[in-house]
């Protein structure tokens, strides 16, 4: 089989820009990069269609790559005839009729919550930012302070509808796994990506002492995963 394609899919809060210390890790090598923008707009009809949509354009195999609410957006997208493969960094992975709100209350309430804002839309529903009092030390409390201030002054908001849409048919049933946990996670818990990881049975890589933006923090790390499972994808019979 032919190098996948390796398409980044960022999650809330965040555009694809993220995954630019991943970018540069992998650039010059055999696979294609592809890092498309995530509407964040709610999980199977926005975009889980989009990425779709975005991936029926890419010739051959792909290999995709989802962060933090991403996770959700590869798991919905990814029954598409062209994914062999799947990595989570810091990614929630839902199963089948699941939504992120449930999974996440099995479970001790993230470090994140008291910094959620509100915001209500024209069309009655609503978003959610977070706020510059939390932001640095929830979201990204391992990279540099003037970095963390342009991330929460410019960062993407996330429909509510996200939180509540139940997950489709999981991608993850039916393609080979890899996830990144980072252990200081303060946005999704920590728990909920063990429990994630294991029922979907990846194999998983734990960042000591990262925080949720692990590919900014530790873009080696990231990389070699993903380097990794493209090449483990390769692998696979055609």
């Amino acid at each position: 089989m032919a190098a996948p394609t390796i398409v980044l899919v960022h999650g809330a809060f965040a555009d694809a820009s993220g995954w630019r210390g991943v970018y540069d890790e992998l650039a010059g090598e055999e696979a294609a990069i592809v890092a498309p923008p995530n509407p964040l707009r709610g999980l199977t009809g926005g975009d889980g269609a989009y990425l779709q949509s975005v991936l029926g354009q890419i010739d051959g195999p792909v290999l995709l790559v989802g962060h933090s609410y991403g996770g959700s957006v590869i798991t919905a997208a990814g029954t598409a005839d062209n994914v062999v493969g799947l990595v989570y960094v810091s990614g929630f992975a839902p199963d089948e009729g699941e939504t992120l709100t449930e999974l996440q209350s099995k479970f001790p309430p993230p470090e994140i919550i008291p910094y959620i804002v509100q915001w209500t839309l024209p069309d009655g529903g609503n978003e959610f930012t977070l706020s510059a009092e939390g932001f640095h030390k929830t979201f990204c409390a391992d990279v540099p302070d003037a970095d963390a201030a342009f991330m929460e002054i410019s960062q993407r908001p996330l429909a509510g509808v996200a939180l509540s849409e139940a997950a489709p048919t999981p991608a993850w049933r039916s393609r080979p796994c890899w996830a990144i946990l980072p252990t200081a996670d303060g946005c999704i818990h920590p728990d909920v990506h063990r429990f994630s990881y294991e029922r979907m049975g990846a194999t998983v890589t734990e960042v000591e002492g990262a925080s949720h933006v692990v590919m900014m923090s530790h873009p080696k790390v990231v990389a070699e995963v993903v380097r990794t499972a493209a090449r483990e994808s390769a692998a696979q019979p055609a």
